[in-house]
């Protein structure tokens, strides 16, 4: 199976980084998220990859083409402009890097990537999320649903205090993340009808009428994940998961 990834937005909430470079170019432990997004689909033997381009595409596309000298030790013989390497290890990766507009939102952008996907069923993800989830588990729940779609569901931090107005006087706690409703967590599997749903000239946000729609139709199917997933939108969660890294817990290092 291909896995299909969502790198072009411009990533304004992190526009410390995102001036420079695109969101999926920021580093956690020294590489790009979206490097560790795909050793986690890789650890499983997923290795085929498509990788929506927008804004600062380039920068990605630089990254991939040269990745197979800038991570391997050469020797360069300027005279004759050749070069010998010295260690052979490199990512059994094959991936396309489309452009699908620097403008362009999400539902337009996997419209325009259908024909890479050869008419079979693929992951969907984002460049900027992190998780722990069993990629065998969420395709089998995908499988045996017979949904045209199947969204990962999580439940975020309870960030703020919850205020409870009573008769005469209120409450405050810290929000417990069971009481947090389930969100989409970003990990996709998607069938072929699912382009029915999303038109390239129709610049809408997947998450919107294409998601909404399915749902409508009864081909929307939720995996229930309750472990690690932390998505990277400012550069404070940047900072989490850099020293989860360092600190050696990050729970999406499976490889």
């Amino acid at each position: 199976m291909k896995v299909v990834i969502l790198a072009g937005g411009l990533g304004s909430r992190l526009i410390e980084k995102t001036n420079i470079i695109p969101k999926p170019m920021v580093e956690i432990g020294n590489k790009p998220i979206i490097w560790h997004i795909m050793k986690y689909f890789s650890h499983y033997g997923f290795n085929e990859f498509i990788i929506c381009l927008g804004y600062k595409g380039e920068v990605i596309k630089d990254y991939f083409t040269s990745y197979y000298s800038n991570n391997r030790d050469l020797t360069v013989d300027l005279g004759t402009n050749n070069y010998e390497v010295h260690n052979q290890h490199n990512e059994n990766w094959k991936i396309s890097l489309i452009d699908t507009g620097e403008e362009t939102l999400t539902g337009a952008r996997i419209a325009k990537i259908k024909k890479y996907t050869e008419g079979n069923r693929f992951f969907l993800t984002y460049g900027d999320g992190l998780a722990d989830i069993n990629l065998n588990s969420l395709l089998k729940h995908h499988i045996n649903s017979g949904k045209k779609c199947t969204v990962s569901a999580v439940k975020p931090e309870g960030r703020f205090g919850v205020i409870k107005f009573l008769e005469n006087q209120i409450s405050f706690s810290e929000k417990n993340i069971k009481d947090v409703d389930w969100v989409n967590g970003g990990f996709f599997i998607c069938e072929q009808s699912i382009f029915k749903y999303v038109d390239e000239n129709d610049n809408v946000m997947w998450e919107k009428s294409p998601m909404e729609n399915l749902a409508n139709d009864n081909e929307l199917n939720a995996y229930q994940h309750s472990g690690f997933w932390k998505p990277m939108d400012t550069l404070k969660d940047q900072n989490t998961l850099n020293n989860l890294w360092f600190d050696n817990k990050a729970k999406w290092k499976k490889w």
